[in-house]
């Protein structure tokens, strides 16, 4: 038991986490760690980090200054921090405009099909219309929790019902507490 809690623990300290961690508890109580379920009985507890973002890094000031424009306009026509932005865009794919979740997150700000469709972006792969749709989605989040950067933020990685359901907080879920002080980081450097 000691063996499996430090090789539990090991995954969730590490910084390159490989595969999305998922846990069973059978009927005896028994508690299972896999990275490949066997059924749908598993649920997933960690997830790893989306696809590409590694391969990102090296160019991550090259594809910073590439879409820093489409950014700025952004920033100003929505009227949303710059630097929020900044800070989401490089959380979410480190500037890669092709980077695709496991979960189906597309391009720079990560948007899921239906936030897309919300917001009237046709091409999630289209930086422009990422962007814009991201931002807007942003400027609502602000909006919808009162200006709570922390709560904003929260609900863009778990969605605004998540933070809603948890009565105005912080999920607690590891990934999403992460994120937060992940794009909290990079804003405020």
């Amino acid at each position: 038991m000691i063996r499996i809690t430090v090789v539990f623990l090991t995954l969730l300290v590490s910084n390159e986490t490989l595969a999305d961690i998922y846990k069973f508890i059978d009927t005896d109580g028994r508690v299972y760690y896999t990275d490949e379920p066997k059924h749908g009985l598993y649920k997933r507890i960690i997830q790893s980090k989306i696809r590409h973002y590694s391969q990102s890094r090296p160019f991550l000031s090259a594809n910073k200054k590439k879409f820093a424009e489409l950014i700025a306009q952004a920033a100003s026509r929505h009227q949303v921090d710059i630097r929020l932005l900044h800070a989401v865009i490089q959380a979410e794919s480190a500037y890669n405009a092709t980077a695709i979740s496991s979960a189906g997150a597309v391009g720079l700000m990560q948007l899921m099909p239906d936030t897309a469709k919300r917001y009237g972006v046709m091409d999630r792969n289209d930086p422009d219309q990422n962007i814009n749709g991201g931002t807007r989605y942003l400027k609502d989040l602000l909006k919808l929790f009162n200006s709570n950067l922390d709560l904003a933020v929260a609900a863009y990685n778990a969605g605004e019902n998540a933070v809603i359901r948890y009565n105005n907080s912080i999920p607690p879920f590891p990934e999403t507490r992460n994120y937060v002080k992940q794009v909290l980081t990079l804003y405020n450097q």
